[in-house]
C-alpha cells in the first residue's frame, strides 16, 4: 500500500499531507483511506506548518489556557501554543502560560487525566487537537471528560476533519472532504466494501497501521 500512497498539500501549500485509497478498519468504523499524518506529528517544520494554518482561528475568538492534544499530536500542539503566545499576533493569548497535556486511557476506552493534570483542566479554557476527526465518536468523548474535570472546551481543532460540528462547536482542520471528496466512514456492518467481499488491508488506528 506504500506505492499508493499519494501526497496532498493544504491550500497554503506548505502542509504535506499522505493518504492511501483502500480498506481499513478502525476502531470505529470502516473507511475508504489511511490518512497517515505520521511525519506531521514528528518532524518540527511540517508540525511548525501545522500549527501556523491552525491559528488563525482562535487568535482573536477564544482565550486558550490548555491544549489537549490525542493521536500523538504533542508536537503540534507545542508549536500551535507556541503561535498562540507569540507577542507579534494579536491575540487573545499574548503572553499567556499555555499547558499542552494528553490524557490517558483506562481499561474501558475511557480518557482520564490524573490528580496532578487536573488542576491544568479544571477551570481552564481548553482547546482540543487531533491528528484526524472521522465519525465524531472520539472527540465527544474528550469534551465530556474536559467538561467532567470542571474545563471548558472553547474550541476543536484537527490536521483532518471528516465533520464539521461536534459538541455544538466547529471543528477547524488544516485538511477537510474537499480535499478528499470520495472520503467515505461506515458502519461495520454496513461496509460495502465487505458486502462486495473486498478484504480489509490494514487495521489503522492513530499509531499508525498493521497491515493484514
Amino acid at each position: 500500500m506504500e506505492k499508493r500512497m499519494l501526497k496532498l498539500y493544504s491550500k497554503s501549500g506548505t502542509v504535506p499531507l499522505k493518504v492511501v485509497k483502500g480498506h481499513f478498519a478502525t476502531n470505529h468504523s470502516h473507511i475508504n483511506y489511511y490518512i497517515d499524518i505520521t511525519t506531521l506529528k514528528t518532524r518540527l517544520s511540517e508540525a511548525e506548518s501545522a500549527a501556523k494554518e491552525l491559528v488563525h482561528h482562535y487568535l482573536s475568538s477564544a482565550v486558550v489556557d490548555t491544549i489537549v492534544c490525542l493521536d500523538g499530536t504533542e508536537v503540534i500542539g507545542t508549536c500551535l501554543a507556541s503561535e498562540l503566545t507569540h507577542s507579534g499576533f494579536m491575540s487573545l493569548n499574548s503572553h499567556r502560560t499555555i499547558y499542552v497535556v494528553t490524557p490517558e486511557y483506562n481499561s474501558n476506552s475511557q480518557l482520564l487525566f490524573r490528580d496532578n493534570i487536573q488542576p491544568m483542566i479544571e477551570g481552564k479554557h481548553v482547546l482540543i487537537l487531533m491528528a484526524s476527526v472521522t465519525t465524531g465518536k472520539t472527540i465527544s468523548k474528550s469534551i465530556e471528560c474536559v467538561q467532567y474535570y470542571g474545563g471548558t472546551v472553547e474550541g476543536l481543532a484537527a490536521v483532518y476533519s471528516n465533520i464539521k460540528t461536534a459538541g455544538g462547536l466547529p471543528v477547524h482542520s488544516v485538511f477537510t472532504p474537499d480535499d478528499l471528496p470520495d472520503y467515505a466512514s461506515y458502519d461495520v456492518h454496513e461496509c460495502p466494501y465487505c458486502k462486495a467481499g473486498q478484504r480489509i488491508e490494514a487495521l489503522v488506528n492513530s499509531f499508525g497501521y498493521s497491515k493484514l
